[in-house]
């Protein structure tokens, strides 16, 4: 068993550690990460071959697999104070780019991939309804067949990426009577007559990602842009969550270093009572809790995207680490305003901002409840 990276591992995470840094802003600052999505901050991470990492070489991707794909995200999250350009590209790239790869026809890859991996075109995921988040088996979009088009009709009430959006993946019901396996996929291009994107969203945080509704009424699709075949969306929709659920929460990983390392420097520079926070108990071990589960959620992530890669068995793994990884990135937020205090709670150091961007991580890509259901089913329960 070797825990240690490879040289080229190591390589390629500190370059895109350093060209992070030095082009998408100091690791942390005033304000860090408050800011909006801008087309010049994604075309940069796109120069930085972020948006293209698991996308074939063939296409212009980087051509890696989930391990080197999370290292990279994770170096991401570590150099950009903007979690949600993070959260974007990851988005883009995971539960869009992937889907398209491993399941569109060649016409379609050969249209889409090379701009996915290039930055010129955005994708965003269209899966979530106002009746269906957890329970994504009861879409209310349907599709009906039409010729060789697909003709949908219906809303989503929660798609990352949708208001920049050029590309959509989503997912419809074709056969309302079988459930999940009534559900198809399909990749689409947006600015056609049919689908409509709503204004982005007021949210918490992750503000350098929009998400919005997305509205389909008539819109159609042409049959070989089906991702898969007919009534294998649930499929395609899980194969995409497991990259998700691996790969993009290693963009925690890197804030929660980024946090460690302020937290630590600040106890050591910050003086109450004649003495170095540092030196209280109460501080020091509250930051020796905030790297275990730093390290515990790092060691699961890593083993689910090797168990990723080498094409096994991988469900039980990839919801431990995404329960660890979110949780622990909300937790070492909330230490983190703790340790500063007053100046923790104000938005000019950016430390609130690590909480309210970790705050949504325990709710998508499936809810820690969902996660450990699965944790739960696996163990035969």
């Amino acid at each position: 068993m070797n825990f240690d990276l490879t040289d080229d591992q190591r390589k390629r995470y500190d370059e895109v550690f350093d060209g992070v840094r030095e082009s998408l802003g100091a690791p942390s600052g005033p304000g860090a990460g408050a800011g909006g999505f801008t087309r010049d901050r994604w075309k940069e991470a796109a120069r930085l071959g972020l948006v293209g990492l698991c996308i074939p070489g063939e296409y212009g991707g980087g051509g890696l697999g989930a391990l080197d794909t999370a290292l990279s995200l994770e170096a991401f999250g570590r150099g950009c104070p903007d979690t949600g350009l993070v959260f974007a590209v990851s988005a883009h790239l995971l539960a869009c780019a992937v889907p398209i790869r491993d399941f569109a026809g060649e016409q379609v890859r050969a249209d889409l991939l090379g701009g996915l991996a290039s930055g010129e075109l955005i994708a965003a995921n269209a899966m979530t309804e106002d009746e269906a988040g957890s329970d994504v088996g009861t879409l209310a979009t349907v599709a009906v067949r039409d010729g060789d088009d697909y003709v949908l009709d219906g809303e989503k009430s929660f798609a990352s990426n949708a208001p920049v959006a050029d590309v959509l993946v989503t997912y419809a019901t074709t056969d309302p009577k079988a459930g999940y396996l009534g559900l198809t996929a399909f990749a689409g291009r947006t600015g056609r007559p049919g689908v409509t994107v709503g204004e982005p969203f007021d949210k918490m945080g992750l503000h350098g990602c929009q998400a919005g509704r997305v509205t389909f009424t008539g819109y159609r699709i042409p049959s070989s842009h089906l991702l898969g075949a007919e009534g294998t969306g649930a499929a395609v929709f899980q194969h995409s969550m497991g990259w998700e659920r691996a790969c993009l929460f290693a963009g925690y990983l890197g804030l929660m270093d980024r946090q460690l390392d302020a937290c630590v420097e600040h106890a050591r520079q910050r003086r109450q009572f004649g003495r170095h926070l540092g030196g209280f108990q109460a501080v020091s071990h509250r930051i020796a809790a905030m790297k275990q589960r730093l390290e515990a959620a790092r060691l699961l992530l890593y083993r689910a995207c090797w168990l990723l890669d080498q094409q096994r068995d991988h469900t039980l793994a990839v919801a431990l680490a995404k329960v660890a990884a979110s949780e622990a990135a909300v937790a070492n937020s909330l230490d983190a305003v703790q340790i500063f205090g007053g100046s923790g709670f104000r938005t000019e150091t950016g430390i609130e901002q690590h909480l309210r961007d970790s705050i949504p991580s325990t709710i998508f890509s499936g809810t820690s409840e969902v996660q450990r259901e699965l944790v739960a089913r696996e163990l035969g329960l």
